[in-house]
Formats: structure tokens, C-alpha cells, sequence
């Protein structure tokens, strides 16, 4: 691992503390938040896959549901593997097609973290005792707008990316 990988990922894990913090200070209703600090943690996700490999963007990708945990989002513990995969699986899915297309690398990667936040957390959720209600909310939390939050997230690194010396 050589020293710049490790400091680009400590900046941007860095920065997506950042923006995981805006939360605690933007007055915001929480499901506007979840798509707008969703897209930023996503287009850092993304940024750590290409600047620092995709097994180091694994370290954003634990820390994001940890951190949302400790801020409350996540109501429970053992919702932050089911995220953390999903998160893991955002970055493979990208790193898998980005030599050839990153808007398809994009597509990819919010798919696969799409299906397996729905799937684990569903399945999470079969074993645990949440009132009906608060089960529903999370389930439509980490339903769709993980969709949009994926494609949102990769279209802001995509445009950041341009911008960069050698994007």
C-alpha cells in the first residue's frame, strides 16, 4: 500500500465525514437528507475506488454506516453490515466496468448496492422484532432512493472528475 493511496483515502474518508456531519447542522427533513449526504457519501465511495483501489474503498464503505449509526440514522446496530456490503458491493460493481464505461460502471454499481441492501436488510429485518411501522419506513428508506442516491452520487463524481488534472 503506498503512502499516496493511503492519503487519498484519508482525505476522502475524511470528507465524507464531512458530509455525513451536515446532518447535524442543515436543518433538512431526514428523507431529504438521506438522498442528498446518500449522493455525496456515494460520489466519495467512488472517488476512493479510483484513486485509491477498490479493497481500500472498502474502509469508506464500513465507516459511512458506522458513522450514520452513531448519528442515530441507523436505529439499530446490526443494520451496518447489511450497509457496509452494500456500499462494498457499490464499489465492486463500479470498479468492474469503469476501464471500459464508468456511466455503465455507474449503472452497475448502484444496482448491485441496490440489491444487496434490499436483500440483507429484508432479510435483517425478518429476524428482529421492529414495530411494523418503523420496519416499513426503513424498507422504503433503503428501497428506492438508493437508487437515485447511486446515479446521483456517480453523476457528481463523473462531473468532479472531468474537472480534475488528467480526469
Amino acid at each position: 500500500m503506498e503512502l499516496k493511496q493511503m492519503t487519498r483515502l484519508a482525505l476522502l474518508v475524511a470528507l465524507m465525514l464531512i458530509f455525513q456531519s451536515l446532518r447535524l447542522l442543515l436543518p433538512v427533513p431526514p428523507f431529504v437528507s438521506v438522498f442528498v449526504i446518500g449522493s455525496l457519501v456515494n460520489a466519495c465511495l467512488l472517488a476512493a475506488v479510483e484513486t485509491a483501489g477498490w479493497r481500500l474503498a472498502l474502509v469508506p464503505a464500513v465507516v459511512a454506516p458506522v458513522v450514520a449509526y452513531m448519528q442515530q440514522l441507523l436505529p439499530l446496530p446490526v443494520l451496518i453490515p447489511p450497509i457496509a456490503a452494500a456500499n462494498g458491493a457499490y464499489a465492486l460493481g463500479y470498479n468492474v466496468l469503469s476501464g471500459r464505461s464508468r456511466i455503465w460502471a455507474v449503472v452497475l454499481a448502484t444496482g448491485a448496492k441496490f440489491a444487496v441492501v434490499y436483500l440483507m436488510v429484508r432479510g435483517v429485518l425478518v429476524h428482529i422484532q421492529l414495530p411494523e411501522k418503523a420496519a416499513a419506513i426503513l424498507m422504503m428508506t433503503l428501497g428506492w432512493p438508493q437508487i437515485i442516491t447511486g446515479l446521483a452520487g456517480g453523476i457528481l463524481y463523473l462531473a468532479i472528475r472531468r474537472r480534475l488534472p488528467g480526469g
